[in-house]
């Protein structure tokens, strides 16, 4: 099984700054992996007591069964992972407030390139950070999958969030999440988070919302933050996915970005 080592963050003993409701219904946030998990987690364990925050587990598939004490009606929690569409899933989400968070998946297969080839990810792929293989042949594998050690974009997003589209999900944009954490002063932030921890069952903004976005949203805080990456790889992954990776993307899972809501 592959490992992901990410530094501790001290955001529990940071929640006590703050005056906390205790949550009423179970709160799941799902995503894509690379989509921004740790940036939607850490802000939203700012406005959920610590004790409601259901730490003793990532939820994902194989381990569903183990921890469905996380989506108990009766024990109201805050959880996250990285949950397929499946029978089970649908049934132990049904009294839950699911968030899908979703990323642009031109962007998304450089953020996988860029965790996979990194310290951070030790799994089968190690062969790979030597640079024997070009930045090009690492982006296309993101795309087409490496065949019994990595899936294909297609499979990855199919089975973590399309499949969950027309459900009572709230699908939210990694992209639009970013852009108001950067941005927390204005207006249109205001709304945002609003209209998010309204979905989360959390009905009015405290006061002093824009502090407690500014402490979870820390990159520090993120131990898969791109600057937290810790590499020595001698593969240099672009700022931006080149063309032919994007008709690649493309032809690989046509209309997804629209579907999305991305074009």
């Amino acid at each position: 099984m592959p490992r992901v080592m990410a530094k501790p963050d001290n955001l529990n003993e940071r929640n006590a700054e703050f005056e906390q409701r205790p949550l009423t219904t179970p709160v799941f946030l799902n995503s894509v992996p690379k989509s921004g998990t740790h940036l939607i987690r850490n802000v939203m364990r700012m406005f959920v007591p610590v004790e409601q925050q259901y730490h003793a587990a990532f939820v994902q598939h194989p381990i569903l069964r183990q921890h469905q004490a996380a989506f108990s009606p009766a024990m109201p929690h805050l959880s996250w992972g990285h949950l397929l569409f499946s029978d089970d899933a649908a049934i132990v989400l049904k009294h839950t407030k699911h968030i899908l968070l979703v990323r642009d998946p031109y962007d998304w297969v450089l953020a996988r390139a860029r965790f996979f080839l990194s310290d951070n990810f030790q799994g089968s792929l190690e062969h790979l950070k030597t640079g024997n293989v070009s930045a090009e042949e690492v982006l296309n594998m993101m795309i087409f999958g490496i065949h019994q050690k990595a899936p294909t974009l297609s499979e990855i997003y199919t089975h973590n969030a399309v499949s969950w589209l027309g459900t009572s999900v709230t699908l939210l944009h990694f992209e639009d999440l970013l852009k108001h954490v950067k941005h927390v002063d204005t207006g249109e932030a205001e709304a945002f988070f609003g209209e998010l921890l309204g979905n989360c069952g959390i009905d009015e903004l405290p006061a002093d919302w824009r502090e407690r976005v500014r402490v979870g949203s820390d990159r520090e805080q993120s131990g898969t933050a791109r600057e937290n990456l810790v590499t020595g790889t001698a593969i240099e992954v672009p700022d931006e996915l080149p063309d032919m990776q994007r008709r690649l993307v493309d032809y690989a899972v046509p209309g997804l970005r629209a579907l999305l809501g991305y074009e």
